[in-house]
């Protein structure tokens, strides 16, 4: 999978809002995104084989520009997929209700940028972020990360209520 992928579906899954098509097309999104499934091979975003499927929430995206069209800034908010979770190998499920989150993203002119969700979101880690990963969790409250030019993340915060979604797989 290519970095922009890459970094697109963690996007969407961090905000838990398909708005990700959205910032790529340009145009807001105010309706939600069809059903997706991803599965992220073991050792990716957990110990195991990891299947989400997300269905149903309601986004909106409104993006800045600085006086030469680049786009700065953006805001998503809005209600978040409905995701469950399975872990492939045991079959074990975990589900999430569609609840609210806001995303603000600050682009720089390198290519990197910084996130700051708050509300209900899901983050996964790769072995390559910082702290490192497989590790899926849900944050009801606040993260900051930042990510690289190559998609690599680094946390900078969490507060509020976190959920180990790969242990409760396990």
């Amino acid at each position: 999978m290519n970095t922009a992928n890459r970094s697109r579906i963690r996007y969407l899954l961090a905000c838990m809002v398909f708005a990700a098509a959205a910032l790529v097309s340009g145009s807001p999104a105010t309706a939600a995104d069809p059903d997706v499934t991803l599965v992220f091979p073991a050792g990716t975003a957990c110990n195991f084989d990891l299947q989400i499927d997300a269905s149903g929430g309601n986004s909106h995206v409104r993006e800045f520009t600085d006086k030469n069209g680049n786009v700065v800034r953006s805001i998503g908010a809005g209600t978040g997929s409905a995701l469950r979770f399975t872990n492939l190998a045991t079959g074990n499920v975990v589900s999430t209700k569609s609840n609210g989150a806001v995303s603000h993203i600050t682009f720089n002119s390198d290519g990197s940028y910084t996130e700051t969700d708050t509300g209900h979101n899901v983050l996964i880690l790769f072995p390559t972020d910082n702290p490192p990963g497989p590790s899926t969790t849900l944050i009801v409250g606040r993260v900051v990360f930042t990510v690289d030019v190559n998609g690599v993340f680094n946390v900078q915060e969490v507060s509020g209520n976190t959920t180990d979604i790969c242990d409760a797989l396990s």
